[in-house]
């Protein structure tokens, strides 16, 4: 019987990946293209990606494939060659290797399919997908901000921005992507003329905000090729100054990887600063929260003391 499913809990998958030593490597990556049978090239990935021991999260629809996963290291390229010979629209495919290449990020392989890669909430077909932002790369995002002229956004949520983000770049208070579309425009809604940048972790958001962008009239649109992620690495492989401040959020068991030595946030609790991101240990609350070392050990990795009390309590602590 050929297995399209995970079919082991997720406890017996955590004990099996903390109790190897191995080593793998994290990666992204995304593709904006028609899949006319989104059901059968799901499980075509499932079968595959699952024989080469890939572990993370895949997102299927009709719009194309959205991806971050890890896999050991002696079989990356035998993924990749898979990936890139699926489609012919995956030949060119880019993977982003993450910055803060980690072994824990994953421990089980889910794909789902679902009606959009990024929820945008907008009608269908309103987009064109194929008109979006001229792409900058590393050296020429250094060059936009240093001109004082060009108006940075960051189309991450705002939990994201608060642990790390380019020096002048403008947060969309949201804590979703369909809220930010609307909210973008409306902030800058004077700005038509100006040099507008967009970025986001990996590249996908900003294929949809900045074709949006130009759907709503906006002139001079830009973003960042390949996100923040690419960013970083490349001006650390060409030895460019970092213009990136702080942590990139990722939505892995990592939580975040580190790019500078800044810390741009602070301790929920306390207001100590840090950019250490959990979640409440009490699985009925599970709050995403910073949370600085002392307040970890206070609260037991708790977002309160209410929290912290029905933990001991269900130890009888």
């Amino acid at each position: 019987m050929t297995v399209l499913h995970n079919i082991i809990s997720n406890k017996e998958l955590k004990n099996r990946f903390f109790s190897k030593h191995h080593s793998r490597i994290t990666v992204s990556f995304y593709k904006y293209f028609y899949i006319t049978d989104p059901k059968l090239f799901r499980d075509n990935l499932y079968y595959n990606l699952n024989k080469l021991k890939v572990l993370g999260r895949i997102y299927v629809s009709h719009e194309g494939i959205n991806a971050q996963v890890s896999i050991p290291d002696h079989l990356y390229n035998n993924m990749q060659y898979f990936i890139c010979n699926l489609d012919k629209n995956l030949n060119d495919l880019y993977m982003n290797v993450a910055v803060d290449n980690q072994n824990d990020s994953f421990w089980v392989l889910r794909i789902k399919v679902r009606d959009r890669l990024v929820a945008d909430g907008l009608k269908d077909n309103i987009l064109n997908i194929s008109n979006t932002g001229i792409y900058l790369e590393a050296n020429e995002v250094n060059e936009m901000l240093d001109d004082p002229e060009v108006i940075f956004v960051d189309m991450r949520n705002n939990y994201e921005y608060k642990i790390g983000h380019f020096e002048k770049a403008i947060e969309i208070p949201t804590n979703t992507f369909r809220d930010q579309l609307p909210q973008s425009t409306e902030i800058l809604k004077n700005k038509k003329n100006k040099k507008i940048v967009l970025y986001c972790t990996g590249g996908i958001r900003c294929e949809k905000a900045s074709a949006w962008m130009i759907y709503k009239g906006f002139k001079k649109v830009y973003q960042v090729r390949g996100g923040i992620i690419k960013y970083v690495n490349c001006v650390r492989e060409q030895g460019l100054p970092n213009r990136f401040k702080g942590k990139i959020f990722v939505f892995d068991a990592r939580m975040s990887e580190k790019v500078s030595e800044e810390v741009l946030s602070f301790c929920h609790q306390c207001g100590d600063t840090s950019d250490n991101y959990i979640n409440c240990a009490n699985d009925h609350c599970h709050l995403l929260l910073i949370q600085c070392v002392n307040c970890v050990k206070k609260f037991m990795n708790c977002c309160s003391l209410v929290c912290k009390n029905k933990i001991l309590n269900n130890y009888n602590i």
